[in-house]
């Protein structure tokens, strides 16, 4: 089932160039609907990712090398070149290494040879499976997106809690469609909200709770602004201030077990992947506006 983000949420400002990548792979069907989805909406977008699942590679860096066996899923054949692409739709690429290499690759090489010149923003996933608190240390989604915003690129990480490993050629599962579009919501806001569109060296962790019955379409969920990690007593920075008079914001855990349809979105700092400060989680707040929402 195919849900009409035009229909549902507003367009962005203006189309952007967007380098994707993810560490489930380049034929995982969650990084083919969020290219569909971002191609929806105007945006220029190309793919370069790990021609094979990499998932917990983190910021991991490694040569591309020559295929000793098939693609993921059969998407090419052994023998490949280390780096390649779709023969139908040259935008979709592959490398083979790890997702740090593949969007490295992406943002130096490929993109640049559709955008004539580096990319405006990197989107990576939506991960298969949550990212979560700590796992933001081990993700690779989350390492690629550290990488482009370490290289003056503003990076979003998406992850999702439902699903699994899933081809390209397969059905695509409802649960794709939907963490595609809002990815896509949540990405048209940042661009919307004008340049710079994150802080220098600032990245985005956003986890999108299950679909279910209750949570079936992207107009069911709502973003909620949070932290990556717990915060401990005089050690932590302070947070924004936001809903009432909360001193800390939510973290992802509390929000990703809080009965309803939530999706959280933390303020990163790229360097360390720990949470930004309240300063640069501000700018964040402001970019977003009246898309975040509150906790009951």
């Amino acid at each position: 089932m195919r849900f009409d983000i035009l229909a549902l949420f507003p367009l962005a400002a203006s189309a952007v160039n967007i380098i994707s990548s993810n560490d489930d792979g380049w034929a995982e069907a969650n990084i083919r609907a969020i290219f569909d989805s971002l191609g929806a909406a105007d945006h220029s977008v190309v793919v370069s990712a790990p021609a094979e699942n990499q998932s917990g590679k983190g910021s991991k860096e490694e040569e591309p090398t020559v295929l000793d066996k098939a693609c993921e899923f059969d998407s090419c054949p052994s023998g490949s070149p280390a780096v390649g692409f779709n023969a139908s739709e040259p935008r979709l690429g592959y490398v083979n290494s790890y997702p740090v290499t593949s969007i490295q690759y992406g943002i130096d090489t490929s993109g640049p040879k559709f955008f004539n010149g580096a990319p405006d923003l990197a989107v990576t996933g939506p991960n298969v499976g949550s990212n979560i608190g700590l796992t933001v240390f081990v993700s690779g989604t989350v390492g690629a997106a550290t990488y482009a915003a370490k290289n003056d690129i503003p990076a979003i990480a998406f992850s999702g809690a439902s699903g699994s490993p899933t081809s390209w050629d397969s059905p695509r599962p409802d649960y794709s469609e939907v963490y595609a579009d809002l990815a896509t919501n949540l990405t048209n806001h940042v661009v919307a909200a004008g340049k710079p569109y994150l802080p220098k060296d600032t990245w985005l962790n956003v986890n999108f709770g299950k679909v279910s019955e209750e949570c079936a379409s992207p107009a069911d969920f709502s973003f909620v602004l949070t932290r990556i990690h717990t915060a401990v007593p005089l050690v932590s920075g302070d947070d924004v201030t936001t809903c009432g008079d909360e001193a800390r914001l939510p973290t992802e855990l509390k929000v990703s077990l809080a009965s309803g349809c939530y999706a959280s979105v933390s303020v990163g700092a790229a360097d360390s992947k720990r949470d930004a400060s309240a300063e640069v989680q501000g700018v964040v707040l402001k970019k977003l506006g009246n898309l975040l929402t509150c906790l009951p």
